[in-house]
């Protein structure tokens, strides 16, 4: 990681109109990374804390899936508001895909999809997963966009509708080698990109330099933590013991912001609720490491 990039104050880059358009720009404009150096450099430079979590999210895709093309893409595991896969009902058979995933980020924009399917062949068979790559335009892929969350709202989502699309498979088991610990790396990589965004609103407001240096830190310990393997115990709590220094910065955070100018208050303020997404998975996580 180029720590030093990250310290010395950077130009941040306008709001994305078109975002598949701006991350292109943006990978462009940042030339070879790692995923890490995508989340903290790319972030620190995103105009809002939803552009920031978008680079993370991507990050955290590359970390998944070091292969994955240079342009937005998505992971589709989510059906009926669950990610057990006896409660999936999209099928790949013959390199097929059919059924639907009811969560894409940035739907409307993501080119390429990463969707966890059903694969058993008999219907007393073991569940098991298989992870496949679709392209959006092809044959048998729709992509429809949902309204605007609450916070966020610059980041679409959407549902991917698969009807016979073909498909690509990825090696290795659907579950274990890619939607279980994609679990973790986005908390991570998530984290490493809000972190970093914040320590530039940061740098620009001239916050508190005690302040900046516990983000500081903060990422540093997230730089540490990327380099372990996501499904290991010893990451889950590294990873619990990242997001508790998070949450310990929030009077803080909250001090610093009041006392600057109002658009990045409001922004933060409306768009903060992301880092609660998954608490509740990840407390689960937590526990079962530390037992």
């Amino acid at each position: 990681m180029p720590w030093q990039t990250l310290i010395e104050r950077g130009e941040r880059l306008p709001a994305w109109a078109d975002l598949a358009e701006g991350y292109a720009a943006l990978l462009h404009r940042l030339g070879p990374v790692t995923p890490f150096e995508l989340a903290v450099v790319g972030a620190r430079s995103m105009a809002t804390p939803g552009l920031a979590f978008l680079v993370g999210y991507q990050a955290a895709l590359r970390a998944l899936w070091p292969s994955a093309p240079h342009s937005l893409g998505a992971l589709c595991a989510t059906e009926q508001r669950s990610l057990r896969p006896a409660d999936m009902q999209t099928r790949l058979a013959d390199l097929r895909l059919i059924g639907r995933k009811d969560f894409v980020t940035a739907g409307d924009a993501a080119e390429w999809l990463l969707v966890a399917a059903r694969s058993e062949a008999l219907e007393d068979e073991r569940v098991r997963l298989s992870l496949a790559v679709v392209y959006a335009g092809e044959p048998g892929v729709t992509l429809e966009k949902l309204p605007a969350l609450p916070f966020m709202p610059d980041i679409s989502h959407g549902r991917v509708l698969l009807d016979g699309a073909q498909c690509e498979l990825l090696a290795g088991d659907g579950w274990d080698a890619y939607v279980k610990p994609f679990r973790t790396l986005e908390d991570l990589y998530v984290l490493s990109a809000v972190t970093a965004w914040l320590y530039g609103v940061g740098q620009e407001c001239d916050w508190p330099q005690a302040l900046q240096l516990r983000l500081l830190a903060l990422l540093a310990g997230c730089a540490e933590a990327s380099r372990h393997n996501p499904s290991s115990a010893a990451t889950h709590v590294l990873l619990g013991g990242l997001f508790a220094q998070f949450q310990g910065l929030e009077a803080e955070l909250n001090d610093a912001l009041a006392g600057g100018p109002a658009p990045w208050r409001e922004m933060w303020t409306r768009d903060k609720a992301v880092m609660d997404i998954a608490a509740g998975a990840r407390a689960k996580r937590l526990d079962k490491a530390l037992g």
